[in-house]
């Protein structure tokens, strides 16, 4: 496949994220910062955003785990998720995030169990979806052409 095709791809994988939630306009704000002079800031970016999600998935797991649950705490470490995640235009975890914000509020540990599973799953949902759109930008790379730059316009 030549670096158009793979350019044509890229572009109709990444309005497919768009289209399906798992991104907004953040991630194209994101994309814009990036350039010659720092041609690897959206992977940086998107790396420290899956170190940190996991980082705070497991201390969800484990805060909600306990035996009195601090809800106070759960809602920190969501609130933190719910920040990264909008930093990046991970859309439908920070959706998840407010339902699950709302549940600590209630103090709902049943609530906020399902809720975390939720989160979980879009996380993993995008994180793949993020993966595999580096990988389709490598490639482009690789086969010496550009990435392609794109407005909010589908």
């Amino acid at each position: 496949m030549d670096a158009g095709q793979m350019k044509r791809q890229w572009v109709d994988y990444i309005k497919s994220l768009f289209v399906e939630g798992f991104l907004d306009g953040q991630f194209l704000q994101l994309q814009q910062l990036q350039d010659e002079n720092n041609p690897e800031f959206v992977v940086e970016v998107v790396s420290l955003f899956f170190e940190d999600s996991e980082r705070l998935l497991k201390d969800l797991s484990f805060a909600l785990e306990q035996k009195g649950v601090d809800f106070k705490k759960v809602d920190a470490h969501v609130h933190q998720l719910k920040g990264s995640s909008s930093s990046i235009g991970a859309q439908r975890v920070k959706n998840a995030c407010i339902a699950f914000r709302n549940f600590c509020e209630e103090q709902n540990t049943d609530a906020c169990l399902r809720c975390l599973q939720q989160v979980k799953q879009e996380y993993c949902l995008v994180k793949n979806k993020l993966e595999t759109l580096i990988r389709l930008e490598q490639q482009i790379v690789a086969a010496g052409g550009s990435i392609p730059t794109m407005e909010l316009s589908f």
